[in-house]
This record gives C-alpha cells, sequence and structure tokens, in this order.
C-alpha cells in the first residue's frame, strides 16, 4: 500500500493499542517506526516485523535470499540480531515444488547467514507467488535504534547505493543489462548486519532502513519523527549502475507515482536537478541500505569503522533545524 492508503486503513486500530495502556510496547503502531519494539526485562527486548512480496528475479534461490534479507532489514534499522523467522508463503498450486523449494532454501540460508533459524511458517495458495518472513530480533531496551532521534547538526550516511528499484524493473521488460542487474542483485543480498552494529558501536542518534517509501519518503519520515530538517546533497548519492540511465528513460515502478504523490509537498529540490533524477529518489527500494543521523564529533568514527572492515558508507547530507526535507545539488 501507498503511505496515504495504509494511513487511512490503520486509523481505526490506533485507539486499540494506546501505548499508555501497554507500557511494555517500547515501538508500536503510532510510532511509525520500521519494527515493532516489545520488552521482556530490564535487559531484553524483542524486536518483531514481517515483509513479503511478489518475485524481483527470475531465479528462485536469489528470490527467496534477497526477500529474506529485505525482510530482515528492519530488525537491523532497530539495532537488533535476528534469531528466529518465520516462512510467510503464497504459492500458485501451478508452481513446481522444486522451485517452490529453491525459494524457500535461499530464504533459509540467508536467515542461517544471519546467525537466526527458520522456526516453520505459514502457506496459503495465491495466483502469484508470494514470499518473505516474520522475523524475531533481540536488543537492550535502551539501545532501541528508531527514527525519531536525528538532531540538527548530525551527518547523514547512507550504507547502501540507491537504484535497484529501477534496475529490477527494467529487468521485468527485459532492459536492463546484465551487469546492470547483477549488481543490484548483490546489493540486495548483502545483509545490512556488519552496517548496523557499527552504527551501535559508534552510537547514533536516529536510523532507518530504505524500502518502499524510497529514500525521499524514509527521509521525510525522519525529519518528521525527530521535528528536524533533512538535507540531502544529490552529488553525494551513491546509485548502483544503470540507475540513471533507466531513469532517463522513464523506466519508473508504479510505486515511485505513489511515493511522489503524498511526499512531494514536503520536499524542496535545487532547480538543477531533473524531473527524472527527482523521481529516482521517489522509487522504492527493495533491501536497501541503512540511513543514520550521526553526531559531528562521532562522524570521522564512524567513518572510520566502516573503512576498517571494508563495508561501503556514504556521507549524503546533514540534519538542520526547521522540517521537511531538501535536495541541492
Amino acid at each position: 500500500m501507498g503511505p496515504e492508503a495504509l494511513a487511512q486503513v490503520l486509523q481505526p486500530i490506533q485507539h486499540v493499542f494506546d501505548p499508555k495502556k501497554y507500557p511494555r510496547l517500547l515501538i508500536g503502531l503510532s510510532s511509525g517506526d520500521d519494527a515493532a519494539v516489545y520488552r521482556i526485562s530490564d535487559a531484553l527486548a524483542i524486536i518483531h516485523t514481517i515483509d513479503f512480496f511478489t518475485p524481483i528475479v527470475d531465479d528462485p534461490y536469489t528470490y527467496g535470499a534477497i526477500a529474506a534479507a529485505n525482510a530482515m532489514s528492519d530488525v537491523y534499522a532497530m539495532g537488533g540480531e535476528v534469531i528466529l523467522a518465520l516462512n510467510v508463503c503464497a504459492f500458485p498450486p501451478s508452481l513446481p515444488r522444486d522451485m517452490a523449494g529453491e525459494i524457500l532454501r535461499g530464504g533459509a540460508e540467508k536467515v542461517a547467514e544471519a546467525g537466526g533459524v527458520i522456526g516453520g511458517g505459514h502457506t496459503i495458495d495465491d495466483k502469484e507467488p508470494k514470499y518473505g518472513l516474520s522475523v524475531i530480533g533481540q536488543v537492550h531496551p535502551d539501545k532501541v535504534l528508531t527514527r525519531a532521534g536525528a538532531r540538527a547538526g548530525d551527518r547523514l550516511v547512507l550504507t547502501k547505493p540507491l537504484g535497484v528499484g529501477i534496475v529490477t524493473t527494467a529487468a521485468k521488460v527485459d532492459m536492463a543489462d546484465a551487469a546492470h542487474l547483477d549488481e543490484a542483485v548483490q546489493s540486495m543480498l548483502r545483509l545490512n548486519r556488519d552496517a548496523s552494529r557499527i552504527l551501535q558501536e559508534t552510537g547514533v542518534d536516529e536510523c532507518t532502513d530504505i524500502t518502499g517509501f524510497a529514500l525521499l519518503g524514509h527521509a521525510v519520515q525522519t525529519a518528521a519523527a525527530g521535528g528536524v530538517r533533512i538535507r540531502i546533497r544529490f552529488d553525494k548519492l551513491p546509485f548502483v549502475s544503470g540507475a540513471h540511465a533507466y531513469a532517463r528513460e522513464q523506466l519508473f515502478p508504479g510505486g515511485a507515482c505513489t511515493n511522489q504523490a503524498f511526499y512531494e509537498k514536503l520536499v524542496t529540490f535545487d532547480s538543477t536537478i531533473t524531473h527524472e533524477m527527482r523521481m529516482l529518489l521517489f522509487t522504492p527500494e527493495t533491501s536497501g541500505g541503512l540511513l543514520a543521523a550521526v553526531a559531528p564529533d562521532k562522524h570521522a568514527a564512524l567513518v572510520d569503522r566502516f573503512a576498517a572492515r571494508d563495508i561501503p558508507c556514504w556521507t549524503i547530507g546533514e540534519v538542520d533545524s526547521g522540517a521537511g526535507v531538501e535536495v541541492i545539488a
């Protein structure tokens, strides 16, 4: 669902789960964060999330692995570690069993790579394949990362390149270069676990992952949650190969228009940034990177930690007082 439709359908249940009635629910519907967080004890909280989607690549094993990495990303965005997952499967009866098995194997091996375990799942018949995970993670209650903590002066860092959404869309219509698609797939397969650990070690003020609402949608949500203004520097943004070319060819998925319609009124652009490049920043991502806000005095140490472990990290902007999002050239 797009952000506007989602807000409307959630409205009737907001009052049922009033945070004041459930003090152990540290993060829930009202905050709009990446996952729910429930305190078990003074030293332990669980993170619970779910995500699933239709195939974005042809290979069933790779599809399963990407879907799993994407679902687990929310746990990492909250600063946690994955411990348990359940399969969520909607498969056509006509889907060959070995193909369904490969989807599940891809998901299971990606969960194992994360240090978690698949404990079961649920299946239904459906016309179009859908796969993902319900994931449980753990975190100390005092170390939960949210999108509400960004402060004026913070630097913004991003841990994966953008553009996988438009590359996979181009692939669906057989217009993507094989090398471009492979680069996008490798990005989507990479877990956000190590990046999340570095953010926890350094200490950051805010974190979210870039997925369906695109860079600008998640940036708008971060700005609103923290009561700040997010400034993004377009020339500092990393993109996978081919993303700019496919944007110029207008190969945007429908979700890009949905995001633009809802979030554009809260974003200002430098006049030199073209319409195609603006739309690219509204294009949904799958298994995208973490967007974090880090205090200026910790920024250098954070970048050094990423470099020491050979994990990519880009500084893409900063936080200022005010509201909304600004994209400058």
